[in-house]
């Protein structure tokens, strides 16, 4: 632009000069720096403030380069917003100096020997290299910065898979790839992840679902191992530094400033591979802390409206982390809203799973509200309107919502009823043949009225055992966190086998690999979302800790060694891929709507029938420990497509049962496609019939899968 055109335009003319810097009033809205013709517009919320200043530094200086202070006329309602011109971007950092009245009674804590990060910044500087270790001395030690938008995207949209279609892949960015075996360019990046998206693509997921990827300190931890007096990291990211970055510390990229191109890499070649992207996201607290906690951007600008306070002034902590987010505040409610806008927009982010989502239900005193403002909005907003939305749906004060969390008719849940019934039954607890088939079935009891879709299913997560160290473990082995092994949840409902820990004994790894088996079968023929945990289907072990927010070594990382490794590990691998191809193959397995057990279709059998040693019979007295169930393939997608009869059955007995199959149509025939107590599956499609068509003999602890279809030909 010439200078001529530059002066047409009335916003692109500076008016005044300060402390040397030609600027003008900008606009207050977006929030956040924003290139405009000829200079930077910088915009910040701030209703308390009695003062407002900009602090420009030149990249990796120590001193600002300059303080430019807000006039009052640059100030919007409770916005600031100016224009600076001739600055250049590439080489800039900036924050802010908010003025104003310590009173924390009153819920002001503004501190002017703070520079404070932009709450809207979109990179973020000063963690630029995981684990590098930085200057503690620097006054600004998150420092926001602008990024160039021009990333190529090409024609890259969403896959768009109907949400009961997916199978969610639960990981952490740098965990997945750091290990020395994975055999990646660029270790525990997203440039690495994305070198493994032919992995993913062979095991069958079709949704990655990210631990937290918004800027974080991973050096926010004062504990060391006591065994090993190794530094302890912040190594899961639960403590957010800024919302509308992505972490550098991420990025082979990220000591150059290319984290956001790097990651916007990643989701692209994932679109490209048919994969969803997933992002956990952390609304609930921010890594302020508590009263001793830094100041680094939000209490600093206005502690009253982000965060939860007592009628003292104190942090409400809701979260168990030292504050809460005043989710509920419409300052606030519009923060979350254009974060999630954008990591859509700019980021093509196919959903979010929320952490500690019952917070976002709460009002500023913490009381749950019957219609929370901030909910609706992002069911309702346009921009997210085809975006998945999953709720953690609880909190750490208590807060249990699965079943009941308000969801618009968008919301889905992590069903933690349904982790809890299959470890249960597997490890052979009483009483649980009833529950169990209601989770199997969907969950109707808990997501009545919505679709089953609204039940994410999952065994373990990152927050827990793994699948291995739950048939491996009777208690968790938590030493090496710091914490006297009081960290972590002690109702994990594992059972180690026989022998706690690792094994010699070959029928010790052959029931456990059987067990892992047992509960892979039952969530992966279950109705809802099904969600793995990476590594469970190689077999990972974290040595019985059951809480790694802090360990940033081989007991987090993946060991690709275990998917080229021994039997055992392969044979869960195979196991795994296979099941997952078999609900691909089947939409029996997927259908939306849930089962009411009659025929709705004019099949002659009911959508979902259950049966026990006798066929169409169930024992759901408590001392059962077995349970079938079948699927009659004309029902699939609520009838609107046709499929093979599916029949699963579960035995958490320590004796085996020989079990009375259904009938199926004439010309059909019951042929097995697994059964845990093998070493393989059958291929799809060619699945082995039965020696004795109307019985099968289920073994001890274990599982089967049994598919009906045309009798093959003799």
């Amino acid at each position: 632009m010439t200078v001529e055109e530059l002066r047409e335009r009335v916003d692109g003319f500076p008016t005044r000069r300060i402390h040397g810097y030609r600027v003008r009033a900008g606009r207050p809205f977006p929030y956040g720096a924003h290139r405009v013709p000829g200079g930077i517009t910088f915009s910040v919320y701030s209703d308390r403030a009695t003062a407002m200043s900009l602090v420009l530094f030149e990249r990796g200086a120590k001193e600002p380069a300059a303080e430019l202070p807000f006039p009052p006329e640059f100030r919007v309602g409770s916005v600031y917003a100016m224009t600076v011109f001739g600055l250049d971007a590439e080489n800039l950092e900036y924050g802010f100096r908010a003025d104003g009245p310590f009173d924390p009674a009153a819920g002001d804590r503004f501190d002017a020997s703070k520079v404070l990060s932009d709450p809207y910044a979109r990179l973020v500087s000063g963690r630029d290299v995981w684990g590098a270790e930085p200057d503690w001395d620097d006054v600004y030690p998150y420092r926001a910065r602008i990024p160039d938008d021009d990333f190529d995207w090409g024609d890259d949209t969403s896959p768009g898979i109907p949400t009961e279609d997916l199978v969610i892949y639960e990981t952490h960015v740098r965990g997945f790839t750091r290990h020395p075996s994975s055999g990646v360019s660029a270790p525990g990046t997203y440039a690495g992840l994305r070198e493994k998206i032919p992995y993913l693509r062979e095991l069958g997921v079709n949704c990655v679902e990210l631990l937290p990827v918004f800027e974080f300190d991973e050096l926010d931890n004062p504990r060391t191992d006591p065994r090993t007096g190794e530094r302890l990291h912040n190594y899961w990211g639960y403590n957010t530094v800024s919302f509308f970055a992505p972490k550098a510390g991420y990025a082979a990229t990220g000591r150059f400033g290319m984290q956001a191109d790097e990651f916007k890499s990643l989701v692209r070649e994932l679109h490209r591979a048919g994969i969803e992207i997933v992002l956990d996201v952390v609304f609930n607290h921010t890594a302020e802390g508590n009263e001793q906690g830094p100041t680094i951007s939000f209490r600093g600008l206005d502690n009253a409206t982000y965060y939860m306070l007592t009628p003292r002034g104190e942090y409400y902590n809701f979260s168990g982390t030292g504050n809460t987010v005043n989710c509920n505040h419409p300052v606030v409610r519009d923060f979350v809203l254009s974060c999630l806008r954008y990591w859509v927009s700019e980021y093509h982010i196919d959903g979010f799973r929320f952490d500690l989502a019952a917070i976002l239900d709460r009002a500023p005193d913490g009381t749950p509200l019957p219609n929370p403002p901030l909910l609706e909005q992002l069911a309702y907003d346009p921009v997210l309107r085809h975006t998945k939305l999953i709720a953690e749906a609880w909190d750490a004060a208590g807060l249990y919502q699965v079943g009941h969390f308000p969801n618009y008719g968008r919301w889905s849940e992590w069903n933690g009823q349904f982790r809890d019934a299959v470890r249960r039954f597997v490890k052979g607890d009483a009483g649980l043949v009833g529950e169990l088939a209601t989770r199997m079935a969907g969950s109707p009891d808990l997501y009545q009225g919505r679709t089953s879709s609204a039940s994410v299913n999952f065994v373990t997560a990152h927050d827990g055992f793994t699948l291995n160290d739950l048939v491996s473990y009777n208690g968790k082995h938590n030493e090496a966190n710091g914490e006297d092994n009081n960290d972590g949840a002690d109702d994990n409902h594992s059972w180690n086998c026989g022998e706690e820990g690792p094994s010699a004994s070959a029928h010790v790894r052959e029931l456990r690999t059987r067990q892992m088996k047992n509960m892979l079968t039952i969530l992966l023929t279950s109705q809802g979302v099904p969600m793995l945990l990476a590594g469970d289907e190689a077999g990972r072990t974290q040595l019985g800790n059951n809480n790694t927010y802090c360990q940033d070594n081989e007991l987090s990382w993946f060991d690709w060694g275990l998917v080229e490794g021994p039997t055992a590990e392969r044979e869960l691998l195979d196991f795994t891929r296979s099941l997952i191809a078999f609900r691909h193959a089947h939409p029996v397995l997927r259908s939306a709507g849930h089962p009411i057990g009659a025929d709705r279709v004019g099949s002659g059998y009911p959508d979902i029938s259950w049966h026990g040693v006798r066929a169409w019979s169930p024992d759901w007295s408590e001392h059962s420990r077995t349970l079938a169930l079948m699927r009659c393939g004309r029902h699939a997608k609520d009838g609107t497509v046709r499929d093979d009869h599916v029949y699963i059955a579960v035995n958490a007995h320590w004796e085996g049962h020989d079990l009375e199959l259904p009938h199926l149509p004439p010309g059909d025939a019951w042929h097995l496609f697994a059964d845990t107590t093998m070493t393989a599956t059958r291929p799809l499609g060619a699945e082995t019939p039965l020696e004795h068509p109307g019985r099968y003999h289920l073994g001890p602890h274990s599982a089967v899968v049994l598919v009906g279809r045309a009798a093959d030909p003799r």
